[in-house]
């Protein structure tokens, strides 16, 4: 290693103190970028919940038009079936008038009415069809009412949270910047511990300052003996009320008059 080359500390090997300073920077960053997105409220799971409504309802749309075409497939073969036994029946009766027999004419008499029976139930699932095309028309307008509704929503949601976002968007990539470098020094089981802590707590605070005489997140008293434990800086120690880190001790000078 020459005379210019840094060292590569490992944050393991860091001194206590060391440790929960990168805590409390990390957390000081996370604190902005929460207030950040904060300001977003809901918006961005509304959008993301009106885009979730917009596709099911594209896709019901689509099944619509899918059964509607396969139900004009269908009238378009009976009424070809129709045709075709419309044909049958004028081939038979004209040759009913060659027939040399009764039994002739009789066998083809059934292939006659055959045909009109044909005829009749063509006649039938047409009607049926065309029953449920207009059932299905009726939904899918209902569907393409209530699809345009909530696209004229979503435009609304995501032009508002745009704007949002682009009043701080520099700031924030910033902070994630700034984020990045910051979770370097930090020891990986403590920032999984870190991450954990704030998932659990609802204003996010993982690591805090003892705040005369009580915990900065839950503001539960601290003894005088543990605040001096807190301050030797000789190792982690959580809240016992809330597990969060306490990091140190505001005005420490007062703790060890």
């Amino acid at each position: 290693m020459t005379a210019n080359s840094a060292a590569v500390v490992n944050p393991a090997d860091a001194p206590i103190s060391a440790k929960l300073e990168a805590l409390l920077n990390l957390q000081r960053i996370d604190s902005q970028l929460d207030e950040i997105r904060r300001v977003r409220g809901d918006l961005p799971e509304e959008v993301r919940d009106l885009e979730d409504e917009i596709a099911g309802y594209e896709a019901r749309v689509k099944r619509f038009d899918e059964e509607i075409s396969g139900l004009q497939d269908q009238i378009k073969q009976r009424k070809a079936a129709t045709k075709e036994a419309e044909g049958l029946i004028k081939r038979y009766e004209e040759q009913q008038t060659n027939v040399r027999n009764n039994r002739e004419y009789e066998a083809i008499a059934k292939e006659v009415e055959l045909q009109r029976l044909e005829i009749q139930i063509s006649d039938k699932k047409i009607k049926e069809a065309q029953y449920l095309i207009e059932q299905r028309n009726t939904e899918a307008n209902v569907t393409r009412l209530r699809l345009d509704e909530r696209r004229k929503d979503l435009d609304t949601k995501k032009s508002e949270l745009d704007t949002i976002v682009a009043e701080n968007e520099a700031e924030e990539k910033q902070l994630v910047a700034e984020r990045e470098t910051a979770i370097q020094p930090v020891e990986a089981r403590l920032l999984t511990a870190y991450d954990r802590i704030r998932g659990n707590m609802r204003n996010r605070l993982a690591v805090v300052l003892v705040r005369r005489d009580a915990c900065g997140g839950c503001f539960n008293t601290v003894p005088p003996q543990r605040q001096a434990d807190i301050i030797s800086h000789k190792k982690i120690i959580v809240c016992e009320h809330c597990g969060r880190i306490l990091a140190d001790v505001e005005g420490r000078a007062a703790v060890n008059a």
